[in-house]
């Protein structure tokens, strides 16, 4: 699937990339002028410089990294962020660091992943009750603690 992308401001960074043959998502690096510092609890939006045009029928998703989430504490914080395919404006990450330490994010630095996928849109009919199952309304963790 072909994805037309806009760059602007990415300080000669290259397109994201898949990092390996198998890979699932496209690195996404921080288009910064300098470095940006985040404190312990501190949450940021972090500009890629990307602008896509997704085909219609598709999304994009923006992922955290699971290396920066072991190794730094640094997660997307609305994961999985959705991109809509009628939206043109710039690509962000929502970074928030959850560990003990301040935490520098370098310009060009890999900060998510981006997956492109499929979206099924569905019709809600209202009805007046909802077919029974053996579960009914359990949740939150109804079927056990492991």
């Amino acid at each position: 699937m072909a994805i037309r992308v806009k760059v602007v401001n990415k300080g000669g960074q290259p397109l994201p990339a898949y990092e390996t043959a198998q890979s699932a998502g496209l690195d996404l690096r921080a288009a910064l002028e300098g470095d940006l510092v985040l404190a312990p609890g501190d949450r940021a939006l972090v500009p890629t410089g990307l602008f896509l045009q997704i085909p219609p029928g598709y999304e994009a998703q923006v992922r955290p990294r699971s290396g920066l989430a072991l190794k730094r504490g640094l997660t997307v914080l609305n994961a999985p962020g959705t991109i809509d395919a009628d939206y043109r404006g710039e690509v962000g990450v929502i970074l928030v660091n959850l560990s003990a330490a301040e935490q520098i994010i370098a310009p060009g630095d890999r900060v998510a992943q981006l997956l492109f996928a499929p979206v099924t849109r569905g019709e809600l009919i209202e009805v007046a009750a909802l077919d029974e199952t053996a579960r009914g309304g359990g949740g939150f963790g109804s079927t056990g603690d492991r």
